[in-house]
């Protein structure tokens, strides 16, 4: 699997930030957000959040993604995402549950910024292409994702390092 379309950026000082429900869906994107996503606020409010997601994305990274959200855990990952012509952009975003007085998670909310390029194009983008090898590899795609899932985590333990600990090393690499 190969990225599609042109690769889109933004700049280093800008944060795309934005804001789910507990299903994922959209309550607020920012307008760094609907620009180098190429939508309007009336496109995406009340939208999957996966509205946004690229082909080339493994869903075991979602899985790990959201099964640590939802625990009331943030999570740093990188991320590729497709923009609404088709095109696509890197970030690396910062994800944690918003809670309610009661300590609750009501919600989450996503900050995004640019990640390092030769991060992307030395380590993210051989990783994610395995992993989406093994997930497309398989008829069911559940058994896909859960193999996949098993790579990353052989990955992982192999380096002796959990996967904040993989995402920090890269992000400090750079």
């Amino acid at each position: 699997m190969t990225l599609m379309g042109k690769e889109v950026f933004f700049d280093t000082k800008d944060m795309i930030v934005s804001k789910t429900d507990m299903k994922g869906h959209l309550t607020y994107a920012n307008d760094i957000f609907l620009v180098i996503a190429g939508y309007t606020e009336e496109d995406v409010l009340g939208k999957p959040h996966n509205l946004i997601r690229h082909p080339f994305m493994p869903r075991c990274v979602f899985k790990l993604l959201w099964d640590t959200i939802s625990q009331g855990v943030e999570i740093f990952a990188y991320v590729v995402n497709l923009t609404k012509n088709g095109d696509y952009y890197w970030v690396l975003a910062h994800v944690t549950p918003s809670f309610d007085s009661n300590q609750n998670i009501i919600g989450f909310h996503s900050t995004r910024r640019v990640p390092n390029s030769e991060t992307i194009q030395n380590k993210i983008i051989p990783l994610y292409r395995k992993l989406c090898e093994i997930e497309n590899s398989e008829a069911n795609s559940k058994v896909g994702i859960q193999k996949s899932f098993d790579h990353l985590v052989s990955i992982l333990n192999d380096a002796d390092i959990d996967y904040d600990e993989f995402v920090s090393t890269l992000m400090h690499a750079a």
